[in-house]
């Protein structure tokens, strides 16, 4: 019973890992990325809103066929796909509400500070799990993390002199 509720655990935790690891990441690219552009807070919550509907299904579909092809049980299957779709909705939403509440750059400083947060939790809790050094985990999880922020940043700071007038 014990290795039933342990396997049950772990395998809910992986995908709520993926889902959330992916809300985080592309959510903080995304507002990184476009608050330089004209109308910011309307772009970016624009944008999450798109992310947290056509990337998540996109992603979430991804999955269910990828674990169709590896010959999972169907329930499991769906419960993957479920579970990934709304860790996403639900992460991306969060960001969303820190964009809407504060004003646009206490909102990118407080969502990545929430965003590192959520990784560093995950990426401890999953390390913890399997017998390895959580510090470093968290390390190697939040340098990519910022390599795709800074990235974001100049990127979206390039396009937008690149094609403001």
């Amino acid at each position: 019973m014990i290795k039933l509720l342990k396997r049950h655990f772990i395998l809910s935790q992986t995908k709520f890992s993926f889902g959330a690891t992916s809300a985080i990441i592309t959510s903080l690219a995304l507002i990184t990325g476009l608050r330089t552009f004209t109308s910011p807070k309307l772009s970016i919550v624009g944008g999450l809103f798109i992310i947290a509907i056509a990337d998540n299904i996109a992603d979430s579909l991804g999955i269910h066929i990828y674990q169709e092809a590896e010959c999972l049980k169907t329930r499991e299957v769906w419960l993957s796909t479920f579970t990934n779709f709304l860790t996403r909705l639900l992460v991306t939403l969060t960001f969303v509400f820190l964009i809407l509440f504060f004003s646009l750059p206490v909102a990118v400083v407080v969502s990545i500070i929430w965003g590192m947060a959520l990784l560093s939790i995950l990426s401890y809790s999953i390390s913890k799990r399997e017998g390895k050094n959580p510090y470093l985990s968290i390390l190697e999880h939040i340098v990519i993390a910022t390599l795709v922020i800074v990235i974001s940043n100049y990127a979206g700071n390039f396009f937008s002199h690149q094609f403001s007038s």
